[in-house]
């Protein structure tokens, strides 16, 4: 069977995108493997301030971000998207992911307004329930 153009422009177009914004990139590399293999369009970001040119530029559907990152940390990234008075930044999907064992962090991420909150090591699977919940499939 044979595709036009048109067809696969549009699938592309359809895709869901998710930004990943962490610092280490073999996190990066296993969470876009597993999330393109589920058909969203990966963007990834090494620092915080970098997944926010990310939103502003591709105006994602879910944002997945590590608590701990050079230039800005998750949390700002967190508050700078909850505080927005770009609706769409307002109401975008985050997951944050982190190594740090603290309730502390966790009830902070929930008051600026996280979706999910993920402690590292995570089964890979963990995260695509979460994300597919929040947001569906492609």
């Amino acid at each position: 069977m044979a595709f036009r153009v048109e067809q696969v422009m549009t699938a592309a177009a359809t895709k869901k995108k998710v930004p990943l914004v962490d610092d280490d990139e073999e996190i990066i590399m296993s969470m876009k493997i597993a999330l393109e293999s589920r058909g969203y369009q990966v963007l990834t970001a090494n620092d915080g301030n970098a997944g926010l040119a990310v939103v502003e530029r591709d105006r994602p559907d879910l944002m997945i971000t590590d608590m701990m990152m050079p230039k800005r940390s998750g949390f700002l990234v967190l508050e700078k998207l909850r505080t927005s008075d770009d609706q769409n930044k307002n109401v975008m999907k985050v997951i944050m992911v982190t190594g740090n064992e603290g309730n502390r962090h966790k009830e902070y991420a929930e008051q600026l307004g996280v979706d999910d909150y993920i402690r590292k090591p995570f089964a890979m699977e963990r995260l695509i329930e979460s994300v597919e919940k929040l947001i569906g499939q492609s």
